[in-house]
């Protein structure tokens, strides 16, 4: 596996100045992020074939061990809060269980059978999405997951820094980021890791741009849990609409603080009614707000 490979460029990397080191590590760094350049076919296609699962009430789960089931988490637990998604909707398979993420649990990677039962505990199904990380790409838990995940009839990503890896074998979607042998052998929790984590931001925020989850490079599923939060709100919805902020503010008031909502009271109408527009369009902003625009054309 090219991640576990020994760099003699780095032999004696514990000899060099703390500024050559960090210089090196940052170059890494760089690397790893324009080894995710070639896989954004990859990730677009995953992403649409994903938002379509979703779009019948699936779930996303991650799958993974070490370093990429802590990678995973960050990702899907961030959704909540930027995207609205439901947390109820965003499942974790991680090789020793919730206490892995603060702890190493590295024999756990090893137990394949816990990869399936996991599975089979989360009840996956036809309309889930299982997106699987390993930078070897030959985890046992991991692959025996996204295996039973592809047996079951899931939509199956996975992600892997190692070519002709099981992982990227077992999935519908493969992604291999290549990103060579780390500066410090087989630490994957660097270069891979970091790509890892690039290609999951695009992944998850192009399937939440897909389901309607985002309108003019704007949050507008945010959630306004505090001040900060709420000011953002007020001026999101005054720029889509075009109000003033106060105006913005009430409307948001009268739609218990739904961005989406907020943006089509302004324009008059009830919060049932606002809710019925956006039902009738899948959620989407845009759709809605061009019948609004229609209606109030026609009626001029």
């Amino acid at each position: 596996m090219v991640t576990e490979d020994v760099s003699a460029r780095f032999a004696d990397l514990d000899t060099w100045s703390t500024i050559e080191a960090v210089e090196a590590m940052y170059e890494g760094q760089l690397t790893a992020v324009a080894a995710v350049r070639p896989t954004l076919a990859a990730i677009a296609r995953a992403a649409e074939d994903g938002a379509a699962a979703l779009r019948n009430k699936g779930r996303l789960v991650y799958v993974g061990a070490g370093t990429s089931g802590r990678v995973a988490v960050q990702d899907g637990a961030e959704l909540s809060p930027t995207f609205d998604w439901p947390t109820a909707r965003v499942v974790f398979v991680i090789a020793g269980g919730p206490r892995a993420l603060t702890a190493s649990s590295e024999e756990a990677e090893d137990n394949a059978q816990a990869g399936i039962d996991q599975i089979n505990e989360a009840a996956v199904g036809a309309d889930d999405v299982v997106a699987a990380l390993a930078a070897s790409g030959s985890t046992p838990f991991t692959v025996a997951a996204l295996r039973r995940a592809a047996e079951i009839g899931a939509i199956t990503i996975g992600i892997a820094n190692n070519p002709g890896s099981p992982l990227l074998a077992a999935a519908k979607h493969p992604i291999l980021i290549e990103t060579g042998g780390e500066i410090i052998a087989g630490s994957t929790r660097m270069k891979a890791g970091t790509a890892q984590r690039v290609v999951l931001n695009l992944l998850s925020t192009a399937i939440m741009i897909q389901l309607g989850r985002v309108y003019r490079g704007l949050m507008v599923n945010m959630h306004t849990t505090n001040a900060k939060l709420r000011h953002r709100a007020e001026a999101m919805v005054a720029f889509i609409t075009g109000c003033k902020e106060t105006d913005a503010a009430r409307a948001l008031e009268r739609a218990g603080g739904d961005i989406k909502l907020a943006s089509i009271i302004v324009f008059g109408l009830d919060r049932d009614m606002a809710e019925a527009v956006l039902d009738r369009h899948n959620g989407s902003l845009r759709s809605a707000l061009a019948e609004i625009g229609r209606v109030q054309a026609g009626n001029q």
